[in-house]
């Protein structure tokens, strides 16, 4: 049974530029059936959210341009529940604009914040590992975050170091000792081998109060901003006051603007099968390969003497592959990109040159 104080909190604005050409600035990757399997990002995010909070606790923020498609992905919301932000400023406006918003609703919210666009494999150890986070943030009045078990050192990621906390009542949640933000490839190493460093999901845990006062403290010009529209939120004036005054916050991560100034934050240890998916390596890694290590998600994909490809086609065209070794293919219909899986990084730069030579209809 799911606690009528619990909200969510789904952050589905981005673009996901690396994973172009199949994430596109009219329908990016949290809108697309990524792995194959029927369900979106973000419908994948709804469905294990709902085992936490009433579907009416949940709320989806995104740009005015996606109100629609997150309505017909998510048919069981209502139009209140998608907040929409007239241009993306980052995830501390868009965690305050929801924090302002449930706080006209319940002043003593849990609320959980997760990006649209992440794969969990785990949804059970998910699940409980949430429950754990809701209880320590309730009880201590900290802020939460979960922070994953490194199996690489990935230099992608960022990285929390943790130290023992003898005031917390479970033993896998932590206080944080430092946020590190994505390090070379020998710092990584040096963390995967410390044990004390995990990598930093992006999803954090708190209460309605502790946030905002949070707000208040590290990024008082953005907290009196939304307070100003108090009142409004959930009414016909919210639009209009969302978009007159968005311009006016600051351009800054939650991480940099509050977690890593802040003393109260825990972080709970975590383990069930999380991926940022912020590639598609990251995709190759996470989905079923046959017996050369090729990844395909497509309905009609032949392959003949490939090996450790990852392949995605959309629709049911036809695509025969012979002699590729490490490449990402992908189709959209429209678009065909063929990259060496080493030089994936390149795939931002080649969006930035087909924006300034094909257009933008491209990107």
């Amino acid at each position: 049974m799911t606690d009528k104080k619990n909200y969510c909190v789904i952050m589905a604005g981005g673009v996901g530029s690396r994973f172009w050409p199949m994430s596109r600035t009219h329908f990016p990757k949290q809108f697309h059936d990524v792995l194959g399997v029927g369900r979106s990002l973000l419908q994948m995010t709804f469905d294990r959210m709902i085992a936490i909070c009433p579907v009416e606790n949940i709320l989806v923020v995104t740009n005015e341009r996606y109100r629609a498609l997150v309505l017909e992905q998510l048919p069981r919301l209502s139009t209140g529940q998608v907040l929409c932000e007239p241009f993306m400023r980052n995830t501390a406006p868009c965690i305050a604009y929801a924090s302002f918003w449930i706080a006209e609703r319940e002043a003593d919210a849990n609320i959980i914040v997760a990006p649209s666009d992440h794969l969990i494999l785990k949804n059970d150890a998910f699940t409980e590992t949430l429950h754990v986070a809701i209880a320590q943030a309730k009880e201590s009045g900290n802020l939460i975050t979960l922070g994953i078990k490194p199996t690489r050192p990935d230099t992608g990621y960022g990285y929390i170091q943790w130290a023992d906390d003898r005031n917390t009542p479970h033993e896998r949640v932590k206080k944080v000792k430092t946020f590190t933000e994505k390090p070379n490839i020998e710092l990584a190493k040096d963390f995967l081998e410390s044990g004390d460093f995990y990598w930093n999901s992006g999803i954090f845990i708190f209460s309605l109060p502790v946030i905002l006062n949070a707000f208040q403290k590290f990024l008082p010009d953005m907290y009196r901003a939304f307070d100003e529209g108090s009142g409004l939120y959930g009414t016909e004036g919210e639009k209009d006051f969302i978009e007159g005054m968005y311009s006016l916050c600051e351009n800054i991560s939650i991480d940099y603007g509050i977690m890593e100034k802040a003393k109260n934050v825990n972080v709970v240890l975590s383990d069930f099968g999380w991926n940022d998916l912020g590639t598609w390596g990251s995709l190759h890694a996470n989905i079923a390969h046959d017996m050369h290590k090729n990844g395909v998600v497509g309905k009609n994909v032949l392959l003949y003497n490939c090996a450790d490809n990852v392949v995605h086609v959309e629709g049911d065209k036809l695509v025969v592959l012979h002699g590729l070794n490490g490449y990402i293919v992908v189709d959209t219909g429209t678009t065909l990109l063929v990259c060496k899986k080493e030089d994936e990084q390149k795939i931002k730069q080649f969006v930035n040159d087909i924006k300034i030579q094909k257009g933008e209809q491209w990107v």
